[in-house]
């Protein structure tokens, strides 16, 4: 079942001389519970596009549909509500609030939405990501990996219809790079969660069911590595 569809996406910076085509007619779909890694070198696109995807950024032209919905359809207000209520995203230096534990900090997306903390969906996860002596505790008194798994519990926590993480090793050194790349795969198999990850880990790469390559704008590779899940 499609969940996700982009049509001839692009994204231009600059005018005249100057212009830069970020992308350059990206076209693909992505069905639900699917596990892509979006790889490709430096500058070649693959960040723009995760922007793109997840309502950060606009694109100069094409589509993105989610759930059946073109997201750029939308107004500013109505954006903002739509991202917050259907993408979770994950960045690689984390962006936790200084100022809110553990769970404050998971539980962010809902209650800037006015919304009821599902407090056993919380529990869950906090036990999923290993931190239930950390409740408490503030980003600065957590190690890299932690803070980084409390970002995983944030984007997690509304149940969003696609997960989009960006770099989500990067930051790390190998012991906890191979545990969030563990911990991105489980909520793909346990919440069947739809997960795109723009990397150049190739343990990411490895888990991923699809791995699509990117190039001066455009997709030069997209195949499937994994059956099932």
């Amino acid at each position: 079942m499609e969940i996700l569809r982009v049509e001839n996406l692009r994204k231009t910076y600059g005018q005249g001389a100057t212009q830069v085509n970020a992308l350059d007619g990206v076209s693909f779909s992505v069905n639900k519970g699917e596990f892509i890694a979006i790889i490709g070198p430096s500058g070649s696109g693959k960040s723009t596009l995760l922007h793109i995807l997840g309502g950060v950024d606009k694109p100069t032209d094409g589509h993105v549909y989610l759930n059946g919905q073109d997201i750029y359809a939308q107004n500013e207000e109505q954006l903002a509500v739509f991202r917050r209520r259907n993408v979770g995203l994950i960045y690689q230096f984390y962006n936790l609030i200084p100022v809110l534990n553990v769970v404050e900090n998971i539980s962010l997306p809902l209650l800037m939405d006015s919304r009821e903390v599902d407090e056993e969906r919380l529990d869950e996860l906090i036990s999923l990501l290993h931190l239930e002596e950390k409740k408490d505790s503030l980003p600065n008194q957590l190690s890299g990996g932690q803070q980084q798994r409390v970002s995983i519990g944030r984007a997690l926590m509304n149940a969003p219809s696609v997960l989009l993480a960006d770099e989500p090793t990067g930051n790390l050194d190998s012991k906890n790079s191979q545990e969030i790349v563990q911990l991105l795969r489980k909520s793909n198999v346990i919440y069947g969660q739809t997960l795109i990850v723009i990397t150049h880990d190739e343990s990411i790469a490895l888990q991923a069911d699809r791995v699509i390559s990117i190039e001066d704008g455009k997709i030069i590779k997209d195949e499937s590595i994994r059956r099932g899940n």
